[in-house]
């Protein structure tokens, strides 16, 4: 099992770990790791592991190496010699590129929040995301949800973690909006993310993936494009609309 160090604090993104395991396939597997595996949408991180001699192996993609995703395992571009078991690394993500994939998370929770209808699917990537819904009015403004989302944004909300048992999801199903992907279980808990607090909580969901501390730092952003999928499937287009806000 890897401790996923990125769950508590997706802002790390430097650490040490030990090499345990190479996989079938040439994946590295560390007793923690700051990368995130590929999953609910979002892609796996890219980065480097750095070893005691001071060589760097460049990490190409980061996946689960078991079905039960406990098993964190660093993909090694190709031609890439592996470390020895058992050897002490230092990690260190590509950082540009995560920050960007978590402000394009949150937001996509906050477009659930202004689509307030079932999510049939979803990408998450650095620069242009996607939702898809199942809408019964297939009448959609594209302008009126740009407007409502880049206000929540501004809102300046803070993003939280909590957790639950896995019996405490089933008592309560409703708080699970994607139809596609179903919450990550298996460690006997439910990590769940919430948008506001108190009177201002606006979202709370499960979700595995890395978020920003808070939605102003998503900055602003666009609908691209509104697509029909299906007799009610609607794709949802987001894309940032300028750099990320400072600080």
């Amino acid at each position: 099992m890897t401790e996923a160090l990125f769950r508590d604090n997706a802002y790390l993104d430097a650490a040490e770990a030990r090499v345990v395991a190479l996989t079938d396939t040439g994946g590295i597997v560390l007793d923690r790791t700051i990368f995130y595996p590929t999953g609910g949408g979002q892609p796996g991180d890219r980065g480097h592991i750095e070893l005691s001699g001071g060589r760097r192996i460049a990490i190409a993609n980061t996946v689960y190496a078991d079905a039960g995703k406990l098993t964190i395992a660093h993909l090694a571009v190709e031609g890439e010699a592996p470390p020895a078991i058992g050897e002490t690394v230092k990690l260190a993500i590509d950082w540009p590129l995560r920050y960007a994939r978590m402000r394009m998370h949150t937001a996509m929770h906050l477009l659930s929040v202004v689509l307030p209808y079932a999510v049939t699917g979803g990408s998450v990537g650095e620069t242009e995301s996607r939702l898809d819904f199942d809408i019964p009015d297939p009448n959609l403004d594209k302008d009126a949800i740009e407007r409502q989302l880049n206000s929540l944004i501004r809102g300046d909300h803070a993003v939280s973690t909590e957790w639950i048992s896995d019996a405490e999801l089933d008592a309560n199903p409703g708080l699970v909006k994607t139809m596609s992907v179903a919450p990550p279980r298996g460690q006997g808990r439910i990590r769940l993310i919430r948008i506001g607090s108190g009177e201002t909580s606006i979202d709370l969901q499960p979700c595995g993936g890395t978020h920003v501390r808070s939605t102003a730092e998503i900055g602003a952003v666009e609908v691209t494009k509104i697509e029909k999928k299906g007799k009610l499937n609607r794709r949802v287009r987001l894309a940032f609309a300028g750099d990320a806000p400072e600080g």
